[in-house]
């Protein structure tokens, strides 16, 4: 399968993570602003304490002169009483925003697998069949794994770590504009760093959330195959293959990590030298007595160098911090990316307005719409005029000089003709490639078709809403799909409105009652890993019960009874024919003794209906299908 790898080697776009926000405010409206105020409030509060140093520090430096200490107390005392009130303050807020957080996070996570899955619901065939399926498990495992980490912490760290650089600055220029270019001096540098060092890192981490997508893809194929693997005893060339794309993983991450971890040393580094900076340019300036420049007009003095320190330690700390998250920002960017790129994808378009309902069948022929079910279905069209009609659902399909190309350019279907009335059965023979599925696909309207008309009933499909196209056909692939459940609700997957009795009158018809019946719990019998527990021929027969439950008037057949061995085939060809009795049938099939009673027969060649006709009048021509008949010629 093709794997989307258009991303590989850039960064994240610049609006990803405004749009992640703007996400999680549509998730939570007002508890993520009160979570924002909470983290506000204990980001201010933690910037404070360098106010409170600096009128501390000016009453004791005042007190030395005067040698009042019991006038000094009350002043110190009352600062020291607001102080204790607003780290209550913070507390409470911490504690709030780290409970909110949770319910943010968690939620959030699981509002956007809801989002991802019911968006994927409306995506065409065509991205499934044009992507890993391991590539696309990745998108709820590994990149909603790496959006944890982003907003639970990095994100809340980086707002934190913001408003408090914000303060301090705030702070630094009020008690000194000489000391604050120094502090901005150094992070300039300490920016400049930063932005080098995450600028190289980020490619890396979404290069590296891509190349574990691939590992996972391979690992889903592996794990599927892992009999074909044992039968030819490929076990090594797994581990090669594993260890070849496991290395790519490691070699990414390596690189992406090594520029990550090497930014907080060197940040700690600058932040210490510009320590030590401020500190001897305070020193400076005390000595020399030079005249000081601030908002505030306060004169130089040691109430101000000494809680300038502590903030250019808090300053650079907080930087620090903010660094110290990149990797994992980076890293949930990256995440992020790739399920909108999920979400941005164009769903499956729907412009039908013909529609199925249930309906009665007056004495003059006409029909009328009534809500309860009546077993009689029909087509209800609405007109621009404003007049409805019905239609009675029998079955008719017919295809009008059909072309189909999967890609532009590529056409796969030439000009294909034929009509199958209802209660017919038309069969489709050629070798693998000819066409023969990819027709089905079209009746499905899995796919568009390029150029031509289809007709149902005499209805161009594409007026038909899909839902209610493929509610009126029952199809049977020649890969069984079965889901973790019981036999039973397996059945009832055709018709989740069917009765027990209906299910097993379903299993009856195609010859599965009698393996169920020998089951441990018969119907109740739990199946799991796609039916692990049951043969290919079992499986097989209990999704052309699924099929049959659904009663639908057309029946589509992909080689269905290919995986079931003879004296069993004998078995479902007898409920075949009454599971297609009065119904428009179209069957696929290499066993030419399943369509020999068919009303049709077409054979294909590369996309082109070279013979059509009934069995015993192809046998006269001596064309294509008489030499597979008689085994001149192989179906390959």
């Amino acid at each position: 399968m093709a794997n989307n790898t258009s991303m590989r080697g850039r960064r994240a776009p610049k609006g990803v993570l405004g749009r992640l926000i703007r996400t999680i405010f549509e998730f939570y409206p007002v508890l993520f602003p009160i979570a924002l105020i909470c983290i506000l409030i204990n980001a201010v509060v933690s910037s404070i304490p360098a106010v409170f140093m600096q009128n501390v520090i000016a009453i004791v430096d005042a007190t030395f002169a005067t040698g009042d200490w019991a006038a000094a107390s009350g002043p110190i005392f009352r600062l020291l009483t607001v102080l204790i009130v607003l780290y209550v303050i913070s507390l409470i807020a911490g504690t709030a925003f780290n409970q909110l957080m949770a319910i943010i996070t968690q939620g959030s996570l699981a509002k956007m697998r809801e989002k991802m899955f019911d968006h994927m619901q409306d995506l065409p065939i065509r991205y499934f069949d044009t992507h890993n399926h391991g590539d696309i498990m990745s998108f709820y495992t590994n990149d909603i794994d790496t959006l944890r980490q982003l907003i639970s912490q990095s994100l809340p760290q980086a707002i934190i770590s913001g408003v408090t650089l914000l303060s301090i600055f705030c702070i630094m220029m009020y008690y000194s504009i000489w000391l604050a270019l120094v502090v901005v001096c150094g992070v300039a540098i300490m920016t400049y760093v930063a932005k080098y060092v995450s600028g190289h890192s980020s490619s890396l981490f979404l290069q590296q959330q891509i190349n574990i997508a691939r590992l996972e893809g391979y690992m889903e194929e592996m794990m599927s195959g892992q009999k074909v693997i044992k039968v030819f005893c490929h076990e090594d060339g797994a581990k090669e293959g594993f260890d070849a794309v496991n290395d790519v993983v490691y070699r990414t991450a390596r690189r992406a990590n090594s520029f990550a971890n090497i930014l907080m040393p060197l940040l700690g580094n600058i932040g210490n030298v510009m320590y030590v900076v401020v500190a001897l340019v305070g020193g400076f300036l005390l000595l020399s007595g030079a005249p000081n420049f601030s908002v505030s007009g306060m004169a130089f003095s040691i109430s101000i160098v000494v809680p300038f320190l502590n903030m250019t330690k808090q300053f650079a700390g907080s930087i620090g911090q903010v660094s110290n998250q990149v990797n994992m920002v980076v890293m949930g960017l990256a995440g992020a990316h790739r399920i909108f790129t999920l979400l941005d994808e164009k769903p499956e378009t729907d412009e039908g307005y013909v529609t199925l309902v249930n309906a009665r069948e007056n004495s003059d022929g006409s029909l009328t719409e009534c809500p309860e079910r009546t077993n009689v279905w029909a087509w209800k069209h609405p007109h621009h005029d404003g007049t409805i009609t019905y239609t009675k659902l029998e079955g008719d399909v017919r295809f009008f000089d059909v072309d189909f190309a999967y890609e532009p350019g590529k056409t796969v279907l030439h000009n294909i003709s034929l009509y199958a009335k209802p209660g017919q059965k038309v069969a489709f023979v050629g070798s693998t490639g000819a066409g023969k599925t990819t027709i089905t696909n079209l009746i499905n309207r899995f796919y568009d078709i390029a150029d031509g008309k289809i007709r149902y009933d005499g209805i161009n499909i594409n007026k038909i809403k899909k839902a209610d196209l493929r509610h009126s056909l029952g199809i049977v692939l020649q890969d069984t799909n079965l889901f973790t459940g019981t036999v039973m609700e397996n059945i009832r997957y055709g018709n989740l409105d069917a009765s027990d009795e209906e299910c097993m009158a379903a299993a009856r018809l195609a010859g599965a009652d009698d393996f169920i019946s020998r089951l441990p719990e018969g119907y109740n019998t739990m199946l799991t890993g796609n039916g692990a527990n049951l043969s290919q021929g079992q499986r097989q027969l209990l999704a052309i019960a699924r099929a049959a439950v659904a009663d639908p008037p057309v029946m589509i057949l992909d080689e269905a009874t290919s995986s079931i061995d003879t004296h069993t085939e004998a078995i479902v060809q007898r409920g075949m024919d009454a599971l297609m009795m009065g119904r428009t049938t179209f069957v696929i099939a290499h066993r030419l003794s399943t369509v020999q009673n068919s009303n049709a027969i077409m054979v294909l060649d590369h996309g082109r209906i070279i013979e059509r006709g009934t069995h015993e009048d192809l046998i006269k021509q001596h064309g294509t299908y008489y030499q597979l008949y008689t085994g001149a010629l192989e179906l390959d």
